[in-house]
């Protein structure tokens, strides 16, 4: 589980708790052989590139930004590597296709498309208890009949490095 996909509230739904607890995700879930996959944009995805950046087990090329718009214009400061498709919404799938695995706080509609694509194609989502939105929502949830278990609750950053560790 290389390639970690983050997903979560832009900018105008972030609050700042929320912003908080992606800036000490980031710090403490970085290491030297995770990249991490976002949106590219403000927020959450901001929040947990930010902690990432300020990590000592940072690294050049860590934070991937998979940006809705056909510049690299509004990725936020602490992407590395930006990739803009010009896609708008639709490059929600890229995200998710790209992860190994994802870790969901908060969100809303564009969150909730993440976390659907993401059950389609049999991915495993940490879903963050601690925040109001899509994540919390459907923790521990099953989306329909065809997949089981693959939005796995989690209360703590404790619990997201346990299950980062250990698979």
């Amino acid at each position: 589980m290389n390639k970690i996909g983050i997903i979560g509230p832009n900018n105008k739904m972030c609050s700042k708790e929320l912003y908080d607890f992606g800036l000490q995700l980031g710090q403490q879930i970085a290491t030297k052989d995770r990249t991490f996959v976002c949106g590219g944009l403000g927020g959450f995805m901001e929040a947990v590139c930010k902690g990432v950046k300020q990590s000592p087990d940072t690294f050049n090329g860590q934070t991937v930004g998979i940006l809705p718009d056909d510049t690299a214009d509004n990725a936020n400061p602490f992407v590395d590597i930006a990739v803009p498709t010009g896609q708008g919404i639709t490059r929600n799938i890229i995200i998710v296709r790209t992860a190994d695995i994802i870790i969901a706080a908060g969100g809303g509609a564009g969150t909730l498309s993440e976390i659907a694509f993401a059950w389609q194609l049999e991915k495993k989502v940490l879903c963050v208890t601690l925040f109001e939105g899509w994540a919390k929502e459907l923790a521990g949830k099953n989306l329909d009949d065809r997949q089981n278990g693959l939005l796995i609750p989690v209360n703590s950053i404790d619990e997201i490095l346990k299950y980062l560790d250990n698979g």
